[in-house]
């Protein structure tokens, strides 16, 4: 479009088809603040968690023990009002006590769907690597498609529906590797580190002036489940160019071609960039995405999507370095 030629009238129009983010960006302003009452520092996990959100996608937060994964993931379902649901994963839970189970009842002489924990619109799930392949298995239909399938009967998930999981990646008694398959249907894998000092004399501070209440009474639900869902639907509007399509394209395509990686990403990593993009563009105040909120969502979307080949991996490389270095390797869009 030739922006020097517009008449006053184009102009005015190119202005009305604009997306109005602002009570979008409140929203998440009010998100930040509640949750800022507890958790110090991990700013950008934050930023990644609402992302998540805004693109109805799942998360998976992995990290050591007490650097408060599940307190995070617990404290953003108090801020919606809206159904949530924690379920602890271990090595003897089976599909059913997920999901659900048929139940008869002999008054009426019939079988009746008893719904499982997974029916809920938040779901925390702690420690998503200790449950065997049978119960990671049944994960992957109600988080690619937002149903359960029993007995051959569909029950679809109510809106919005996001599963947050935990895991610790230097524990391997009684844990199992996740799936592939199962990793791919996860937005985002994101790494929580250690606080600062700053940050860890800030939180001792803050426990002892709180005493013995409970940290998430400190915090209120501040946006409700139809705002999430108007929200999701006005992210699906954000403007994104050609330019910017070919650019994902480019980034997915090296990992399917890079010595360093055994495995590449596939068509849905490109689409994940793409709709978190779209979503951490609107958390930025804007109605288009940009290269950098391209390159921002690169690293939590593929760092659990390829894998590494054992040399590199025996090395001690990480994905994440194989990721920066493609991404610097590819001309960014003008």
């Amino acid at each position: 479009m030739d922006l020097d030629n517009l008449s006053v009238d184009d102009g005015q129009s190119l202005f009305n088809n604009r997306l109005n983010v602002e009570e979008l960006n409140h929203a998440a302003f009010k998100i930040r603040n509640e949750i800022g009452k507890v958790i110090v520092g991990q700013e950008r996990v934050l930023d990644y968690l609402l992302t998540a959100l805004l693109a109805n996608g799942h998360v998976l937060l992995e990290g050591v023990p007490g650097i408060a994964k599940t307190m995070i993931a617990k404290l953003l379902s108090r801020c919606v009002s809206t159904g949530f649901s924690r379920i602890q994963f271990t090595p003897d839970l089976m599909p059913s006590d997920v999901l659900g189970t048929m139940v008869f009842h002999s008054g009426r002489s019939e079988f009746e769907f008893k719904k499982g924990p997974i029916f809920s619109n938040i779901v925390l799930i702690d420690e998503v690597n200790r449950a065997p392949a049978k119960t990671q298995a049944a994960l992957f239909e109600v988080m690619e498609e937002r149903q359960v399938t029993i007995d051959g009967i569909t029950h679809s998930m109510a809106s919005p529906f996001i599963v947050l999981a935990t895991q610790n990646p230097v524990e391997h008694e009684g844990t199992y590797r996740l799936p592939e398959a199962q990793l791919d249907r996860f937005l985002f894998k994101i790494k929580l580190d250690y606080p600062t000092v700053d940050q860890e004399v800030t939180i001792l501070q803050n426990a002892q002036e709180r005493g013995n209440v409970p940290e998430t009474l400190e915090v209120l639900p501040v946006i409700t489940a139809e705002e999430i869902i108007d929200f999701q639907e006005l992210v699906t509007k954000i403007r994104v160019d050609h330019d910017i399509i070919s650019y994902i394209a480019k980034i997915v395509d090296k990992t399917r071609n890079n010595s360093d990686l055994f495995l590449g990403a596939s068509p849905r990593a490109s689409l994940a960039i793409l709709r978190s993009a779209k979503a951490f563009a609107a958390l930025e105040g804007r109605d288009f995405v940009t290269p950098e909120d391209v390159k921002e969502m690169v690293i939590p979307v593929l760092n659990h999507r390829v894998i590494l080949t054992p040399e590199r991996e025996m090395e001690g490389l990480q994905p994440e370095n194989v990721i920066r270095r493609i991404v610097d390797s590819i001309d960014v869009p003008r």
